[in-house]
């Protein structure tokens, strides 16, 4: 009787855990919008590996494309928690983050040497106009012309460092995508970076 009890123990234990997988479990970032865009943009780039002009690119810029987007895919395949966000710059940064199910991405402050919680989930960082960016690895870094929102994929374990010898910004992954204020409902401010710095840290976003 005792080992039939165990047993029933067992099973309903079990069963919750198919029906509410717990906290710890890994997540399957597959089923998100962010892996269908790139799936979807993928094999467009590769149908058109012949003729790829007809979609504005040279043979090297489609190749350089699919890699990214090969990396990106990789990153959402293999990631076990959401997406983070960590400042090694030596500035404040100013990083987009929602807590799913509850609030909606908005602007948080990050302090050098902070990385979001993974219960929350860091969509990507905001650069000010003037900000020396490193976003290809082909080309010499640029001061940015406008403020720009850099959006990583789901499950990116994302770094934004200073490079003290350029005194650029770099990212360890190339971000996904870069909006400009009004492509996307993200808020893109016209801010300084000092005006960055004078915000107060967010604290609920924490690790």
């Amino acid at each position: 009787m005792k080992f039939l009890r165990l047993v029933l123990v067992g099973l309903i234990v079990l069963m919750n855990f198919a029906i509410a997988p717990p906290s710890w479990a890994g997540k399957d970032f597959t089923k998100g919008a962010d892996y269908t865009e790139v799936t979807q943009e993928m094999t467009q780039l590769l149908q058109a590996q012949s003729t790829p002009e007809q979609l504005g690119y040279t043979q090297e810029a489609l190749q350089q494309r699919l890699a990214a987007l090969q990396i990106q895919q990789q990153i959402i395949q293999t990631a076990s928690k959401r997406a983070q966000c960590r400042n090694a710059t030596n500035h404040k940064l100013a990083v987009y983050a929602n807590l799913p199910k509850k609030t909606p991405t908005s602007i948080y402050f990050l302090e050098p040497g902070k990385i979001t919680d993974d219960d929350w989930d860091c969509d990507g960082v905001y650069l000010p106009t003037g900000t020396i960016v490193a976003t290809n690895p082909t080309e010499p870094s640029q001061p940015l012309t406008t403020p720009i929102a850099f959006k990583i994929v789901d499950g990116t374990q994302f770094v934004t460092s200073t490079n003290f010898q350029t005194g650029a910004i770099e990212f360890n992954v190339l971000p996904a995508k870069q909006f400009h204020a009004g492509e996307v409902a993200w808020a893109i401010p016209n801010w300084t970076q000092a005006q960055i710095d004078a915000n107060p840290a967010s604290q609920e976003i924490l690790d």
